[in-house]
């Protein structure tokens, strides 16, 4: 019952995206790269999940990341460059709600990705519309 909570409340986030947290990375490489290595990230949620606060939405999404476990060894391994910001960085991602604890990314900010590489990459995007055609 309460992993159903915490599934709830993680789409509660995701229903209620902002689409300005793309300008908090759409100019950062770094944080960029933080970004790719989180969605590649082994993550888990715990076990017994803390007490859930009957607070706002801020007191709910730290419960949110308290019941989050992952590696911060792992996820600097995952990055082409040794970054003594990485923790402040990976936090300021986690305040904002671009990284989710989940593995995933706030949608815009991934759609944002996406379209970078496709215009680095022109031709990926003809292979993804004729295999979507097909």
């Amino acid at each position: 019952m309460t992993a159903n909570r915490w599934v709830r409340t993680l789409e509660h986030f995701k229903s209620n995206e902002q689409a300005e947290s793309v300008l908090l990375v759409s100019g950062s490489v770094s944080l960029i790269r933080i970004i790719v290595a989180w969605m590649n990230m082994p993550i888990k949620r715990r076990k017994r999940l803390l007490p859930f606060p009957e607070g706002n939405d801020e007191e709910k999404w730290r419960w949110l990341w308290e019941n989050t476990i992952f590696s911060m060894e792992e996820l600097a391994r995952r990055l082409p460059f040794a970054d003594t910001q990485l923790e402040q960085k990976l936090n300021a991602l986690i305040a904002n709600r671009v990284l989710y604890p989940d593995g995933s990314v706030h949608s815009y900010v991934e759609r944002l990705l996406r379209e970078r590489i496709l215009k680095m990459y022109p031709s990926t995007g003809k292979r993804l519309h004729k295999a979507a055609s097909n």
